[in-house]
């Protein structure tokens, strides 16, 4: 241990990777200096276990007055060193009484809990970056994903009801615009731009309130789909923290604000069919004509008429095969008739109602063709749907069994016997939709030869 030499002078004898011990210290150990590439460094050298050891206390700063005990932003002083050195073999010796394991222990203990600290930050730092990624996400964004993630266990239809509810507008159209030239934006489409977080049940009752002013009946419809949409954002864990614990379109206000629809009661008399006949059939365009008469005398969907393909048309077994949203698809009779309505219809392409002039190659839903028909009869307020119900109302005049229209028309069966031990083949229903076809055609007053062959004309005495 130097004792004549300035601890100084010593540092700035010290050869590359030569060291020295300064100072013998009463706490135990030694200060010592050792000189590296980049500068000389300062230790702590003590004994434990009968094995020499060394601390890194930092770097010597050549510039620092020798007598400062305090650290400059470059390094050491000597007096700062051997405070620090001093600290440390108290620390040790501490730890060595409590049975800790030394000052080498405490270093590792401390490492360990700044490694701890430094993990939870990130994880917490990890966290909220999460948060705030969920807090961003918009109504549109989420809307996107619920889309995606249902359309498999949704029909067509369902799927496009749910992109047309959420569209922007404003592209040009002619026809569904409110005279305004354009499209008009769906009734979702306000809340798109929303912040998930902030589509609370005050924004939603403005929203109901806005809307059934304008258009009731679809906003109903886009409140029963917003509502699903937010029950399947709370079991997804991505939306599930943003939400309340309550759906916040489930309100009594939004119940209220768009009121309850009413109960449509259009449907043709017995007495109005001659009339509706007769301007159906007059119709300029066949295929409009031959549709609307395939409506009324099935009961089917508007939209399930319009699906058929010529493969659906089963002449042998005289079977339509429909595609409904119910079952799947069902297959009820091929009425004489109905069948000879199909079979005078061009084969253009796979679709039985075909359009030359529609992009899809099949007819669009005719309803303005309907409504004029409907007016030359003297016949107001009667819906392409209220066809469907014309269907179901005149079936009451023969008594036929509550069951069997049921299943014609593709409703789901009402009763347990109905619904587990009933089977009805088709030949069982063809002798009952003939019956009611051939009711109806007489009632109207059409003439018509049921044993004729299909697409051939038969000969009617006058």
């Amino acid at each position: 241990m130097p004792k004549d030499k300035p601890t100084g002078e010593i540092i700035k004898a010290l050869k590359p990777g030569a060291a020295q011990a300064l100072l013998k210290l009463p706490q135990g150990g030694s200060l010592e200096a050792r000189r590296i590439s980049t500068g000389v460094v300062f230790y702590w050298r003590f004994t434990s276990g009968g094995k020499t050891d060394r601390i890194v206390i930092g770097p010597y700063d050549s510039a620092a007055p020798p007598k400062s005990w305090e650290r400059t932003g470059r390094g050491y002083s000597v007096e700062a060193a051997r405070r620090e050195a001093e600290a440390m073999a108290m620390r040790h010796r501490e730890a060595l009484d409590t049975g800790k394991g030394g000052y080498r222990a405490l270093l590792e203990e401390e490492r360990h809990r700044q490694a701890e600290a430094e993990a939870q930050r990130a994880a917490q730092a990890q966290a909220d970056q999460q948060q705030a990624l969920r807090d961003a996400v918009t109504v549109g964004e989420a809307w996107g994903a619920y889309v995606e993630a249902r359309k498999p266990f949704w029909g067509d239809r369902h799927y496009a009801d749910h992109q047309t509810l959420c569209k922007a507008g404003g592209e040009p159209a002619k026809r569904g615009t409110r005279g305004r030239g354009v499209t008009v934006a769906g009734p979702i489409y306000p809340l798109m731009s929303l912040r998930l977080r902030d589509l609370d049940a005050l924004t939603i009752e403005a929203w109901a309130a806005r809307e059934s002013k304008t258009r009731p009946t679809s906003a109903r419809l886009a409140w029963r789909c917003l509502k699903a949409f937010l029950n399947w954002c709370a079991e997804q864990p991505p939306y599930a923290q943003i939400l309340p614990g309550a759906n916040p379109a489930k309100t009594k206000k939004t119940r209220e604000a768009l009121g309850k629809a009413r109960v449509k009661q259009d449907a043709l008399l017995s007495e109005q069919l001659p009339a509706w006949f007769v301007a159906i059939r007059n119709l300029s365009n066949p295929t409009v004509s031959a549709y609307l008469q395939t409506l009324l005398l099935t009961g089917a969907r508007p939209g399930e008429v319009l699906g058929l393909r010529w493969e659906d048309v089963n002449t042998r077994w005289k079977g339509l095969t429909i595609r409904d949203k119910v079952e799947g698809e069902r297959v009820i009779p091929l009425t004489p008739y109905v069948s000879q309505l199909i079979h005078a219809l061009p084969r253009r392409n796979e679709w039985v109602f075909s359009s030359p002039t529609a992009a899809s190659g099949k007819l669009s839903i005719p309803r303005n063709h309907h409504q004029c028909a409907s007016k030359t009869a003297g016949i107001e307020g009667l819906t392409l749907h209220g066809l469907r119900r014309s269907f179901k109302s005149l079936t009451e005049w023969l008594e036929i069994p509550a069951g069997v229209v049921a299943q014609i028309m593709g409703h789901k069966p009402s009763a347990t016997a109905e619904k587990h031990y009933t089977v009805r083949p088709l030949d069982l229903l063809r002798m009952q939709h003939e019956k009611i076809e051939a009711w109806i055609l007489e009632q109207a007053g059409v003439p018509f030869v049921a044993t004729a062959e299909p697409g051939k004309l038969a000969l009617v005495s006058a």
